[in-house]
């Protein structure tokens, strides 16, 4: 099976008759095996399907292979009498839910007929780790580690039977939420950590917390999550984000204890996902194209910085017609080039750029779900690139 040519998924489902134990998986035996293999993690150092070949995978297609495989797994553990049709419609649905927006980013490009092509199509759209975010799908911006959302909100989906965007697009804010303040509670932050806390904390989607404010757990819905899966997940995605060479100081380790407590899980719990991280990276770290970068945090600043500043200037005529229709916001954003804005104000902002953004395709990516983390981006490039529209606001 080779995940890079056309037919790998029926391939794998004809396999997979060989290794029936995979099918018979709990949730909860899944989720270990993908922490184990790094897929949690945002690196797949292996599979867990039983190889039978020769092929050496790239990270990419291990990616691919898990992901699918995941699916599978949630769709036998969750439907009874499963059939393979079945479970690939069941999967090309849930995809055609997520993908609403029907833009650019769009799966509607998939033009195969066979639904196995389809979802093939899918899921190399869906990984694509080293492709610009231009070309993704959805704006999962930080690692791979975020794949993790489509398993559970494909479960969520079989579960319900209701449409996954939502609880997709309310999970993931929650991590990145929560990632933010594991960033924020480090005692000494290197100027790498200050531009990642800066990015997050000056989001217009995350504007009740403040980089000068305490970390708090106040903003964030975390009761929500009564499976111990989801729990699991938040919390080792934020053992990730705290990741050092040394211990974690006692900011960090503060907070993953207040995490803990917030998730009702106990010591013993957290402790283990802090110590499985830090196994995994010091087994692996050569390996983790992520930490391949001197300054990750600089690298993923960097990359969406001109990615945003490419969209203005793209759409900068359509940008003005539609900002100088509502007074108010080019005052806004006028004066956030002065000082910053208030809790209100920023949410003013908010509302009203996402509404542009709707009504032009080409920024569909600050509507797609995580994409809101782009939009401080957004509010620094128009007044620096179209200053002759608002110069004359800022007072």
């Amino acid at each position: 099976m080779n995940p890079s040519t056309s037919g790998w998924i029926e391939k794998f489902l004809r396999e997979l008759d060989n290794t029936p134990q995979m099918t018979k998986w709990s949730l909860d035996e899944l989720y270990l095996n993908l922490r184990k293999v790094g897929f949690i993690y945002g690196t797949s150092i292996d599979t867990i399907i039983d190889k039978n070949s020769d092929i050496i995978y790239s990270e990419e297609e291990k990616t691919k292979i898990n992901l699918f495989a995941a699916l599978v797994v949630t769709y036998y553990d969750t439907i009874e009498n499963v059939n393979q049709k079945d479970c690939l419609e069941a999967m090309f649905q849930f995809y055609s839910f997520l993908d609403t927006k029907k833009s650019f980013f769009s799966f509607g490009n998939v033009l195969s007929t066979q639904i196995n092509e389809k979802l093939e199509k899918i899921i190399h759209t869906r990984i694509q780790t080293n492709e610009t975010i231009l070309k993704k799908n959805f704006s999962h911006l930080l690692t791979n580690a975020l794949l993790f959302i489509d398993v559970l909100a494909f479960e969520y989906f079989l579960v319900h039977d209701k449409n996954p965007f939502d609880y997709a697009a309310n999970l993931e804010e929650t991590l990145i939420n929560t990632v933010f303040l594991a960033l924020n509670s480090k005692k000494k932050k290197d100027k790498y950590d200050q531009l990642l806390v800066k990015l997050f904390s000056s989001s217009v989607r995350y504007t009740s917390i403040s980089n000068e404010e305490e970390a708090s757990f106040d903003y964030i819905e975390l009761d929500v999550y009564t499976d111990e899966i989801e729990k699991k997940y938040i919390l080792d995605l934020t053992s990730l984000a705290v990741w050092n060479d040394k211990e974690l100081d006692k900011g960090e380790q503060s907070f993953m204890s207040a995490l803990g407590a917030e998730l009702q899980l106990s010591n013993e719990i957290v402790k283990e996902s802090i110590g499985l991280v830090q196994k995994f990276i010091d087994n692996h770290k050569e390996d983790i194209s992520f930490f391949n970068y001197s300054n990750p945090a600089l690298h993923f600043y960097q990359q969406t910085s001109r990615t945003v500043s490419f969209l203005v200037l793209r759409n900068k005529k359509r940008l003005i017609k539609e900002i100088s229709e509502s007074k108010d916001l080019m005052i806004l954003l006028g004066q956030s080039t002065m000082r910053d804005l208030s809790t209100e104000e920023k949410q003013q902002v908010k509302k009203q750029l996402l509404d542009i953004c709707k009504t032009i395709p080409s920024l569909a990516i600050f509507i797609l779900p995580g994409g809101s983390i782009l939009l401080p981006l957004l509010v620094k490039f128009i007044p620096q690139l179209l200053p002759s529209a608002f110069n004359e606001n800022k007072e």
